[in-house]
């Protein structure tokens, strides 16, 4: 299967590229979208979006969904075992992508673990929460609400 779509942690959905020709999305600005999936049109709001990790929440004819996606490549690298450092300390956080940094949720010296949100970053008129992908605790915070950061830029130092 091209993709694997994790929904709410219950359930799981697999398809191909040659699925998608059934799917149209018609952007109409602000995060929201109209989807039409074999004849039926549902209307979807992007609540937030985590690209790094490909999971999304997002709100479909009014309900909430968090949803996990992976493609051909992130079944592979889970296949041969190489997706387990995820557990691993971080040393530092760096922008997945240029944006705007709206909120830093984090103080220096404060602990955190895998999952927690960290800051906010807006992109392309999206808010993105960054979360940490391991545990530690903030060292330094390097840049500072309203803050405009090119991709890779070094946010927060951690021990």
């Amino acid at each position: 299967m091209d993709y694997k779509i994790k929904v709410d942690e219950l359930f799981n959905y697999e398809f191909d590229k040659s699925e998608s020709k059934d799917l149209d999305i018609i952007p109409l600005g602000n995060n929201e979208y109209q989807l039409i999936i074999n004849n039926k049109t549902y209307k979807a709001i992007v609540l937030e979006a985590d690209y790094k990790s490909k999971t999304f929440l997002l709100k479909i004819n009014g309900a909430i969904f968090r949803t996990e996606v992976s493609d051909a490549f992130d079944q592979l690298v889970d296949k041969m075992g190489l997706s387990v450092v995820a557990g691993a300390k971080m040393n530092e956080v760096k922008a997945p992508m240029p944006g705007l940094i709206l909120n830093i949720l984090v103080q220096p010296g404060q602990t955190f673990t895998k999952g927690d949100p960290l800051l906010i970053l807006e992109a392309m008129k999206m808010e993105n929460v960054i979360k940490a992908s391991g545990e530690g605790s903030v060292k330094n915070i390097v840049a500072t609400q309203g803050d405009a950061v090119e991709k890779g830029q070094l946010l927060i130092e951690l021990d």
